[in-house]
């Protein structure tokens, strides 16, 4: 496990790229992620954006949920993802208590399906699919790239399917608002069938890990983190890491993920591409 002092590390992650002018990109707006015929697909928040890159083919792509314990938050494209030469893809889900936290889950491997299917006809190469989101986001990520059954329905193995997985300060023992369904306090931890904890396993796509700092994270959002990266392991993970950014909040940390996930994102897919 890492830690980075906060500005250093980033100097050191980042080098010349923390000033580099971004790319130019095109977004696309609003598009509908279920597919006709689906009870949601009306569904204002089952929607997605795009931010493109203009100036090459054959791009990775990032999908990234956004926060908000599950029942707030709207679809972003973080500024600092945009313009680094990959495709961002910003996604809406519908959200508790209007629908139940299986079916947030539900929406998040629609719109990762969706991408799958669909990303190469906007000049993406979808080998190189990365899943990222912070907090209830990160989640999300890690529950469609854990637990096979959410994309099952739609032929998908997110094993072949992920290039990587980033959650940023997301819940790996059952997420609150699913413990609140329950009727369950949130600091009562559960791991069932709805905690990426649960599905620890060795086969799974890489995995990049990012906290913020452990005494300002919330209800202890670091130290279940770091027991995940530890299991991975235990299990024969070949290939996960965990990083935590000193003096980041569990809002802010963000700021700081975004650098790392930006230089892991290039490494790997010069890795994928040779």
């Amino acid at each position: 496990m890492k830690r980075f002092l906060l500005f250093f590390a980033v100097l050191l992650l980042c080098g010349t790229d923390l000033w580099a002018q971004p790319a130019a990109v095109r977004t696309v707006r609003d598009i509908a992620y279920r597919k006709a015929g689906d009870p949601a697909a009306d569904d204002p928040l089952c929607r997605l954006d795009l931010s493109l890159p203009t100036d090459r083919k054959g791009f990775a792509t990032v999908i990234w949920f956004h926060g908000g314990g599950l029942t707030g938050g709207r679809r972003e494209l973080p500024a600092a993802l945009c313009g680094e030469g990959f495709a961002v893809v910003g996604v809406d889900y519908r959200l508790v208590p209007q629908v139940t936290v299986a079916q947030c889950v539900e929406d998040a491997a629609a719109a990762a399906a969706w991408v799958v299917e669909h990303i190469a006809e906007y000049g993406g190469d979808p080998r190189l699919i990365f899943v990222a989101g912070h907090s209830a986001g990160g989640y999300l990520t890690s529950m469609i790239g854990l637990d096979k059954r959410w994309l099952a329905p739609y032929g998908i193995d997110p094993d072949r399917a992920f290039a990587a997985l980033i959650p940023y300060s997301g819940q790996v023992v059952t997420h609150f608002s699913r413990r609140a369904e329950l009727g369950l306090p949130d600091t009562q931890p559960l791991v069932d069938d709805m905690a990426p904890l649960n599905h620890v396993r060795a086969d799974c796509p890489p995995i990049l890990i990012l906290s913020g700092d452990r005494e300002l994270e919330m209800l202890g959002r670091y130290e279940e983190n770091a027991y995940f990266w530890r299991m991975m392991r235990v299990v024969g993970h070949p290939d996960v890491q965990i990083r935590e950014f000193d003096g980041f909040d569990h809002g802010n940390m963000p700021q700081a993920g975004h650098f790392v996930a930006i230089r892991y994102i290039r490494d790997r897919v010069a890795r994928l591409t040779r």
